[in-house]
């Protein structure tokens, strides 16, 4: 989700709350501790050279239960951000400490921001000697079906 969707579904809550994976919800006196902008230049295993760019929102919950975040007040932490680091309109990123501090794609259902699962990749599968998925065969669909010693089925 782009930071422009998300102010968009932003201001029309009443409250803010985020969903993690498994269903349960980031406690609701959770704090909002960092709107950021991440740049990353990188090279991939294949040679590419390489240049992401994501707003970064971190949050954190303690032992601060008296604690509530309003939709109003994230709508002018964002401005402000907006404003002093020249945020483009890019995919958000956020993270959340759990085992370790997870990071997160945002998503919508319409009540709740989403917290979905991220995953790694290989970013050159065509440079890098990633061999393609063979398609799998059902011997029963073959026509000569029978696979016995000397048949050329195997």
């Amino acid at each position: 989700m782009k930071l422009s969707e998300f102010t968009k579904y932003l201001t029309g809550l009443e409250q803010i709350a985020f969903e993690l994976p498994d269903g349960n919800l980031v406690p609701e006196h959770f704090h909002v501790t960092e709107v950021g902008k991440i740049s990353k230049n990188f090279i991939d295993c294949g040679g590419t050279l390489r240049e992401e760019e994501k707003i970064s929102f971190q949050l954190w919950e303690e032992n601060d239960y008296n604690h509530r975040l309003h939709p109003e007040k994230l709508v002018h932490i964002i401005a402000l951000a907006k404003d002093k680091l020249q945020l483009p309109d890019a995919e958000i990123e956020v993270e959340y400490q759990g085992n370790s501090i997870n990071k997160f794609h945002l998503g919508f259902n319409g009540k709740h921001f989403q917290l979905l699962n991220t995953q790694t990749t290989c970013l050159a599968k065509e440079n890098c000697g990633i061999p393609a998925k063979k398609p799998k065969i059902k011997l029963s669909e073959l026509q000569n079906s029978s696979c016995a010693p000397d048949s050329g089925c195997c």
